[in-house]
């Protein structure tokens, strides 16, 4: 290079101009080319390139029969540029969705992340309904290939909304996509919906199954999110089966989170064995003395059994990406379908139109004879001239107003050159054969086409509802939906992790930590855990624990916090270091900033914390003050309640105890919870307990109390609860707060003896989180009815003689409390189909036929009159007490 040149070069570099226009336009022509040409879907038919090339290869080779897909990548490699690595992958991932492509060999697994076999080894032909819905040589639009040998269609004529259908995901440069398949039968009844003017919600439906909480949806725009978790199933009180696994992930990197949660001692397992075959199995084997359901919530919340997947919904729409909604997408493929479905019938009205015209042009040729004009003909020229005159003799048209044998046929355009050369090319022997009658019937069957085909095109709204409803009858059995649709809790990490560690305080020197193995232990504890340290000057702070950590000299109270904890409540006495007044407060801690020192006093210099206790309940304690002997105060002993002061915030000044000295404060007594009893609900969908109003209200629980839980197999269980407390929904007949006193009526089929049974007991057993069985273990056993109410009155239907008889029953007049063992009294000799409550009698209005009690002064009733009678509002009845006396008892 010469120094001149040279120069030049280092000056168009230093401006920059020349490579700062190559780059921009460069960057601009390949961010286009990608976003275009691989990434992102089109709106038209839903497919990206790569997949259109593919699926018009496998229409081309279609012959009804199964081809290598080795093959198929070959033939496709002219229409795609990125060779054969690219579409393989595309192919099998199409072949995965199980929509479009029938697939035979081994193709892989997208839930255990199994690799298809090689190219050479599977093989694939277009599913009936991908013939149906995308392909029409006459509505397509076609463009050159990459190297202008080959046509291929700019997009597909898709009458169905596929990339709903099968979701996709792409990234692009500066952008990307993620659509999430939906459900085929929901989507089709969208379309219906649609056209009927009818707004519709849609939502993602995956092949792998599981749970969905769509609440965050948006509609598949940017900014919305759908929670996806695997169904887990509690198969004993020692194990849990994964049934279904969340979109995206596999058998092997489910299982991979879980242990990598176990070796962190998040979740204690005992071993996990997968058996998966056709349906996923994986089993987890839970360590001694786990909760089923608290292992639940953590494999929720440690590992991959709950994953978040944030929708993107970006498609090309006229050469441009655009962001829209599903429901905006399912509107324009509705949109899209009807106006295919309207050109194509223009398009067979057109072709039913020429064949009728042509079919009326024979049946005058042949029928009249106009062939015969043509004996004389010597050139082509005057053969043509001939047929068209002969023809005319019959034919209105614009040129021929009035022809000279009458009307046969009436057009509104002219007969061509074509028309009449096809007419002579009419075989000798056609002719001969030539059946006027059925040439009329098939005109007619023409002209009914024709009348059907306009008839659809002037309804074509009411055409394409048909379309969609033949679609759904045709190929929508099998594909109801797999993902349930649920709401989802939020699961606290800190109330589901397993304690792996142990928290060891050294009050005196300051150390908190889990490796203080020879100072004092505390609590057991996760090492995900925050500790709350309160020292004796009145410093708290709030830490994550760790091995060994200095948090201050002197520490008083060291515990695991919890975060928005409402219940736990400290009482504290302290002395003003400015004014030696002694405080007293109560307060919660619920938020914090980690590792900030708080000042629980006034702040002053020598402020100093007297007592302190931390209770998980708001008890109240009574305490006991000694005064400084030296005090002036009359009386130096004294007791004081924290009950009489109100919960504060943590920075309250407090309430002044005592104005004198303090020499020492003692516990006197240990108080009640201030706080009230907790108000309980269960979730009617994941059966959590919960006090954020979610479900049946179960009541209000303090210390001690519990829950009865009565199953539809026949058994109850009493059970104490809180926050982390789960129960199956599905297999559960009733739940309420146990009373002792509470009597469970029953009507139930034995199995065993082929009657419908009624009982009632109250609950006599004491274990808690046992299962008892208060009906027979036989498979027919059936329990039709459940109840807790005092006096019942319920409606029972069973057939006699295919007649359906109802008949009403006062349970409690029926039969007497037994024991929960006791089979009860028969009530029919057969199956009961249906039992329903449908009143509860007061119990003042009861008149119970073996035992009717009522006391009058010191007096028992011995005997009453009119023992059938039920009483109502305003009646009487009269009655003989012990001692002889008689009289009437009214209302």
């Amino acid at each position: 290079m010469s120094k001149d040149n040279k120069s030049e070069f280092e000056i168009n570099l230093k401006e920059g101009e020349p490579l700062k226009g190559m780059f921009k336009k460069y960057f601009i022509d390949y961010a286009s080319y990608v976003i275009l040409e691989r990434a992102v879907p089109e709106a038209n038919d839903g497919l990206k390139p790569v997949q259109r090339r593919i699926m018009f290869s496998l229409f081309e080779k279609d012959d009804g029969r199964y081809h290598k897909v080795a093959n198929l990548i070959g033939h496709c490699m002219q229409y795609h540029p990125h060779g054969d690595a690219a579409i393989g992958d595309a192919l099998v991932t199409l072949g995965q969705k199980e929509l479009l492509i029938d697939c035979q060999g081994n193709w892989g697994d997208m839930r255990t992340g199994d690799r298809a076999a090689a190219a050479r080894y599977i093989e694939a032909r277009l599913t009936p309904f991908a013939k149906d819905v995308l392909f029409n040589k006459d509505t397509t639009e076609w463009q050159l290939t990459y190297d202008g040998r080959n046509n291929e269609p700019v997009a597909l004529p898709a009458k169905f909304p596929l990339l709903l259908a099968m979701g996709t995901e792409g990234i692009a440069v500066g952008l990307s996509t993620k659509i999430l398949p939906h459900n085929f039968r929901e989507l089709i009844l969208a379309c219906i919906k649609i056209l009927k003017g009818k707004k519709v919600k849609i939502y993602p439906d995956f092949l792998t199954g599981g749970l969905i909480d769509v609440a965050d949806y948006r509609q598949g725009k940017r900014g919305g999110r759908v929670k996806v978790r695997a169904r887990i199933e509690q198969e004993d009180k020692k194990n849990l089966i994964i049934k279904d696994i969340p979109y995206g992930v596999t058998t092997t990197s489910l299982i991979d989170s879980i242990v990598k949660a176990g070796d962190k001692g998040l979740i204690k397992i005992k071993r996990i064995v997968d058996n998966t075959a056709k349906d996923v199995e994986i089993l987890i084997e839970l360590a001694p003395g786990v909760s089923p359901e608290v292992t639940m919530d953590a494999l929720y919340a440690f590992s991959n059994c709950e994953v978040s997947i944030s929708p993107n919904t970006c498609v090309i729409i006229d050469g441009v990406p655009r962001f829209i909604s599903v429901n905006e997408l399912l509107e324009m493929d509705t949109e899209r379908t009807r106006n295919i479905l309207g050109l194509e019938l223009e398009i067979k009205l057109d072709d039913l139109k020429s064949k009728w015209f042509y079919a009326s042009l024979e049946k005058i040729f042949i029928s009249k004879r106009v062939y015969r004009d043509i004996e004389e003909c010597e050139s082509w020229e005057e053969v043509i001239e001939a047929v068209i005159a002969g023809m005319y003799r019959y034919v209105k048209s614009p040129e021929n107003p009035n022809p000279s044998k009458g009307v046969e046929l009436e057009i509104d355009t002219d007969i061509t050159h074509d028309h009449i050369q096809k007419l002579t090319e009419i075989k000798i022997k056609r002719i001969s054969k030539y059946n006027e009658f059925k040439a009329e019937e098939q005109i007619k069957g023409l002209e009914d086409e024709i009348a059907q085909t306009q008839y659809h095109l002037d309804n074509l709204t009411e055409y394409a509802i048909d379309y969609f409803e033949s679609l759904l009858e045709k190929y929508g059995k099998g594909r109801e939906r797999k993902t349930e649709i649920t709401g989802f809790e939020d699961i606290k990490a800190t109330r589901v992790v397993a304690n792996n560690a142990k928290l060891y305080v050294n009050y005196k020197d300051g150390f908190i930590g889990y490796g203080l193995k020879k100072d004092q232990f505390v609590t057991d504890c996760a090492d995900i855990d925050d500790i709350i340290v309160i020292r004796r000057d009145g410093k708290m702070v709030v830490t994550r624990i760790g091995e060994k950590s200095f948090v201050g000299k002197d520490i008083l109270i060291a515990n695991v916090w919890k975060k928005s904890d409402d219940r736990t409540t400290y009482n504290m006495l302290y002395r003003d270091g400015k004014t030696g007044n002694t405080y007293a407060k109560r307060f919660h801690v619920n938020s914090i900033t980690r590792d900030k020192e708080y000042d629980l006093t006034t702040g002053e210099k020598g402020s100093r914390v007297l007592y302190l206790s931390e209770n998980p309940n708001g008890e109240a304690e009574v305490v006991t003050v000694y005064l400084s002997p030296a005090s002036k105060a009359r009386n130096k002993v004294f007791d004081f309640d924290f009950g009489e002061i109100l919960i504060k915030g943590r920075g309250s000044k407090g309430n002044i105890a005592t104005k004198y000295p303090v020499r020492r404060v003692t516990l006197k007594e240990v108080g009640k919870s201030t706080l009230g009893a907790i108000e309980y609900w269960i979730d009617d969908n994941s059966g959590r307990i919960n006090t954020e109003e979610r479900g049946q209200y179960l009541g209000e629980f303090d210390t001690g109390d519990s829950v009865i839980a009565i199953y539809q197999d026949g058994s109850y269980e009493i059970s104490e609860i809180d926050e982390t407390s789960r129960f199956k929904t599905d297999e559960l007949m009733l739940i309420r707060k146990f009373e002792p006193e509470m009597i469970v009526n029953v009507v139930y089929y034995e199995g065993e003896k082929k009657w419908t049974m009624v009982k009632r007991f109250q609950i006599e057993t004491s274990s808690m989180d046992t299962r008892f069985q208060f009906l027979s273990d036989h498979r027919s056993t059936k329990l039709l009815y459940v109840g807790l109410e005092t006096n019942p009155i319920v409606k029972y239907t069973y057939k006699d003689g295919g007649k359906k008889v109802e008949e009403k029953l006062d349970v409690v007049d029926f039969i007497d409390v037994k024991g929960w063992r006791a089979l009860g009294n028969r009530l029919y000799d057969g199956k009961v189909t249906e039992v329903e409550l449908i009143s509860e009698r007061d119990k003042e209005a009861k008149s119970s036929k073996k035992q009717k009690e009522d006391k009058k002064d010191s007096g028992q009733i011995t005997q009453a009159k009119d023992d059938d009678k039920e009483l109502g509002p305003g009646d009487t009845i009269d009655f003989e007490l012990d001692d002889g006396e008689q009289g009437t008892l009214f209302d």
